[in-house]
């Protein structure tokens, strides 16, 4: 096991920057996800941890050792590609153990090394299989323990679940999971999904355009998200943006739009009455019954049966927010409905800068 500290990590290709200063500290046996959509430079700093791309500047260290210098093989790293990279005319096992053959490592101790690896992973009874005779889960799990044989100090995952279905990615999310916690090996994993972020991660790192938006546990990322866009990548569906106005009433603050009048309560924030963006998770809207106070009113527009809940798409004034209410919920298009929030789950955003505003 070992810590990953980057200091300050830029890249370019000639006067394209494509990488701004990149600051990362992971503890032992963290669990670090990069997320971003596409472009955002996520596997261009995973392919600099690992040492197959260089840095224009700035300083990588594992272990509290810099390794800025030193070539992929002399980093103790173990990687997982998005494909699967097997020999085709190799056993599972050897294929498994080929890493360790190529080191010189002697026959008897690799075949503990892979027996261990394939009982974890559960592929022992295929050991003598080839790669064309397995599944793309099987196949992702041989990959995984030719990196587990290596005894890393720090694993790499490169999208490694984007080329197995829904079921056998929820599947291997799982195994990951299961791996890390038995192993306790430092993991850096890219990724697009939020839901793979969200459930794996210690520490996510959420990226666009070549600069880390926020880096925090997911708990805080979901629920105090540092701007608009790690706000409406995180969840799904995307939180609801409500362009309103905080206004002063009585000893508090209101935020006020075309069908919304919430009452805020009082705040040691610096406020002054002006325009704001109301942020809403889908699951915070309560469908309000009968007296109870309901700051949202409106009428709705589609609804859409899931199963286990029910995706409302609502009209607030000229607003239009997605609402995940109760799977039984019997209403039809047209139908007027008001909603009830829990303040404190709320997040209010500056509307120039589009950063959060901090006021609990």
């Amino acid at each position: 096991m070992a810590t990953l500290s980057l200091n300050n990590v830029r890249k370019s290709y000639g006067a394209l920057e494509v990488l701004h200063g990149i600051d990362i500290e992971l503890e032992d046996g963290g669990f670090l996800v990069l997320l971003g959509p596409s472009g955002c430079g996520k596997s261009t700093l995973l392919n600099i941890i690992a040492g197959l791309d260089e840095t224009s500047s700035g300083d990588i260290a594992i272990g509290g050792q810099s390794v800025s210098d030193l070539p992929p093989k002399d980093r103790n790293i173990a990687m997982v590609f998005q494909s699967y990279a097997l020999y085709p005319t190799m056993s599972v096992e050897r294929n498994i153990g080929f890493g360790l053959e190529m080191r010189g490592t002697p026959a008897d101790q690799r075949r503990e090394a892979v027996t261990r690896a394939a009982e974890m992973l559960q592929v022992s009874h295929l050991l003598d299989r080839k790669p064309a005779n397995l599944s793309g889960g099987q196949r992702q799990r041989v990959a995984m323990g030719r990196a587990i044989v290596r005894d890393p100090d720090l694993f790499l995952f490169d999208e490694p679940l984007s080329n197995l279905d829904a079921k056998l990615r929820v599947e291997m999310r799982t195994e990951i999971k299961r791996l890390h916690e038995r192993l306790g090996t430092s993991i850096v994993y890219v990724t697009h999904d939020q839901i793979e972020a969200m459930t794996l991660a210690t520490k996510v790192a959420v990226m666009k355009g070549g600069h880390i938006q926020q880096l925090a546990d997911p708990r805080t990322i979901y629920e105090r998200p540092a701007n608009m866009f790690v706000a409406g990548f995180i969840g799904s569906p995307a939180m609801n943006f409500i362009n309103g106005r905080l206004v002063k009433h009585g000893s508090g603050w209101r935020f006020e739009a075309q069908g919304v009048a919430l009452d805020l309560g009082p705040t040691d924030s610096d406020w002054s009455e002006k325009d704001v963006i109301l942020g809403v998770r889908p699951e915070e809207f309560k469908i309000a019954r009968g007296d109870e106070v309901a700051p949202f009113s409106g009428r709705i527009d589609v609804v859409e049966p899931t199963g286990p809940d029910t995706m409302l798409t609502a009209l607030i004034g000229d607003q239009t927010v997605v609402a995940r209410v109760e799977p039984r919920f019997s209403g039809k298009r047209g139908d007027g409905i008001r909603f009830a929030v829990d303040v404190a789950s709320l997040n209010l955003f500056d509307p120039q800068t589009q950063l959060r505003l901090d006021w609990r």
